[in-house]
């Protein structure tokens, strides 16, 4: 029966430490939340209408950087305006970016005719995908010939080239501490 009641208070001895020490886990002292300014740069370069893939990437990296300094310039007056000094940058974010031209005839619009930049990871989806295990139709092994048509020759003529103006647009997102 002794052994009973000392294994009893021990038990109770153990769960009171236990308790004490919980509470004084949770009034640690912790470390108050990192208060951050997240904002959305933006920047418009103007891109030759038949760029190559070289030039155009070019382009776009220009206007990644604009982009960065409109997202800074943003971070910088909201902390302003809240009374906060801006810190460090947390994070950048790539948001991709288009290619738009206008100067066309008749609806103002004028298709981009150069090799796209390196947009990133976003701007390059592909609609469909073979499902795992299927595979795709193939298309038949011969063609029936078709007959021949007698066509007439004409003069070939030019087509009249677009002229337009194109411009590329991009984003990027950052996250900046704010003291």
């Amino acid at each position: 029966m002794k052994s009973l009641i000392t294994a009893i208070f021990a038990v109770a001895a153990g769960l009171l430490v236990a308790s004490t020490l919980g509470v004084a886990a949770a009034e640690a002292p912790t470390t108050p939340p990192l208060r951050t300014v997240t904002v959305e740069g933006v920047a418009s370069v103007p891109v030759a209408q038949g760029a190559k893939a070289a030039a155009a990437t070019a382009v776009y990296r220009q206007a990644m950087a604009n982009a960065v300094l409109d997202g800074q310039s943003k971070a910088e007056f909201l902390a302003g305006k809240v009374g906060a000094t801006l810190g460090s940058v947390q994070s950048v974010v790539e948001g991709g970016g288009s290619i738009s031209c206008t100067g066309g005839e008749e609806s103002g619009y004028v298709e981009y005719e150069g090799e796209q930049p390196d947009f990133g990871s976003g701007s390059s989806v592909s609609p469909i995908t073979a499902a795992k295990g299927v595979a795709a139709p193939r298309a038949p092994t011969h063609k029936p010939k078709k007959k021949k048509k007698k066509t007439k020759r004409t003069t070939p003529t030019a087509k009249k080239a677009a002229t337009g103006t194109c411009t590329l647009t991009t984003q990027v997102s950052l996250v900046d501490t704010i003291n």
